[in-house]
């Protein structure tokens, strides 16, 4: 059974309200395979059977579990390695320099989903920083069921094996039954909260790193905008902001420049432009 378009309608309309993630037509085939566990989890015989009673009687409980169930998750360890690599051979280098006096790195993982960006960048703090130096990492999504996971700290073998060398493993994880539990040492420094980063943001302190990749391609052009202004007002003016490969702040909001970083990009609020300024042109 595929959905019909009314369904199709219902649901994209939801979650575009909801989340400001947009499906496009031809997508009504992946719509249907994220919502029949959820289906099944209420109770329903069928998706069909779920979203006519959505309809009937709106259930904001149930309404969270189509998001939940339609914002991808996909991510690994260290995943697409470049990033890393910039951050640890040019960017924390420099960072090390200029806050010398503080010796504190604040970084803000957005999107991190079931939170192995985090601890990632976890990971790299602690193998890189000098002794002496603390950090903290955020980690933010917009997924509740994801944001509970990460708390949680608990991957599976299969979880484990995509892209977490042997040796980090071993010295970072501890067994937990069949899965692999984050150590506490490295869990003390990497805190998660629910957040939808097209809506306003609460206060926070500013962060010297952000890693706010492949998340704007879900966006329309409007909403990206959005992100990237709400990004730039809590990067410090030497920030450094991280997108995903095929996302880019050019012809979006100009007040970010491009800047090599290894054998990646970054981005950096160009100079003079005050925080969360008015996109140019």
């Amino acid at each position: 059974m595929s959905l019909t378009q009314a369904e199709f309608n219902f649901v994209s309309t939801l979650v575009r309200r909801e989340a400001s993630i947009v499906l496009a037509p031809g997508k009504e085939y992946l719509v249907e395979a994220r919502l029949i566990p959820v289906a099944r989890a209420v109770g329903a015989a069928n998706v069909t059977e779920f979203l006519a009673e959505l309809q009937r009687r709106p259930n904001p409980q149930h309404q969270r579990k189509v998001i939940d169930a339609l914002t991808t998750n996909e991510t690994s360890w260290f995943r697409d390695r470049e990033p890393f690599a910039a951050l640890t051979d040019q960017v924390l280098p420099e960072l090390i320099k200029s806050r010398a006096t503080a010796r504190k790195i604040r970084i803000w993982s957005a999107a991190s989903s079931s939170g192995q960006e985090a601890y990632s960048l976890a990971i790299t703090m602690q193998e890189k920083l000098p002794a002496g130096w603390t950090y903290e990492i955020m980690g933010t999504d917009i997924s509740t069921e994801m944001v509970k996971r990460a708390e949680t700290a608990e991957y599976s073998q299969v979880e484990v094996n995509r892209g977490l060398p042997a040796s980090q493993l071993v010295q970072y994880f501890e067994r937990a039954g069949a899965h692999w539990r984050v150590t506490p040492a490295l869990r003390r420094n990497v805190s998660f909260k629910l957040m939808n980063l097209t809506a306003p943001l609460p206060p926070m302190q500013p962060f010297d790193i952000i890693f706010l990749r492949n998340v704007l391609i879900y966006f329309d052009v409007a909403t990206k905008r959005t992100v990237l202004q709400n990004a730039a007002k809590l990067l410090r003016p030497d920030g450094w902001l991280f997108l995903g490969a095929a996302e880019t702040t050019i012809g979006i909001d100009d007040n970010y420049e491009r800047v090599a970083a290894g054998r990646t990009s970054a981005y950096r609020v160009r100079s003079g432009v005050p925080a969360g300024a008015p996109r140019r042109g």
